[in-house]
């Protein structure tokens, strides 16, 4: 489903039901209609403002999390052949999984997850625009 946004004082913002339900979680708003009057504006814009902030440092934690493990079980396998712990037949099978581990850290890397801070940008525009003007934010009617 989709979730548009409207504004007189902005353009419309069209996002997916499941990327907007975030963002109206933090505001404590239903996804399917809504209404933030003109008047709490200033507050949605400061507490979108502080999850974003929140989830810059726990999306930065999340990757530094998976790339230490990544390189804890790259330095384990070094440490095995360098032992002279791997057999030839795995030796190959272990060459093949480092292949597709590769490829994997390289398609994450081209594919990264919309952060929430981007996610947020428009509607954060949005808001403050409508505070600028004095107008209501409004969605699913």
């Amino acid at each position: 489903m989709l979730v548009i946004f409207k504004c007189k004082a902005a353009g419309d913002i069209i996002m997916f039901e499941e990327n907007a339900k975030p963002l109206l979680d933090v505001l404590g708003r239903d996804v399917d209609k809504g209404i933030i009057l003109a008047a709490e504006t200033a507050e949605a814009i400061a507490k979108l403002e502080a999850e974003v902030e929140r989830m810059k440092l726990v999306e930065a934690e999340e990757k530094a999390r998976r790339e230490a493990e990544a390189r804890e079980k790259e330095l384990e396998l070094q440490q095995k052949r360098e032992a002279g712990l791997v057999e030839d037949e795995d030796k190959d099978e272990i060459d093949r999984q480092d292949e597709r581990r590769k490829q994997q850290r390289e398609k994450e890397r081209k594919v990264e997850q919309v952060s929430f801070a981007a996610r947020a940008y428009p509607l954060l525009e949005m808001l403050r625009r409508a505070n600028k003007k004095e107008r209501d934010v409004v969605w699913g009617v």
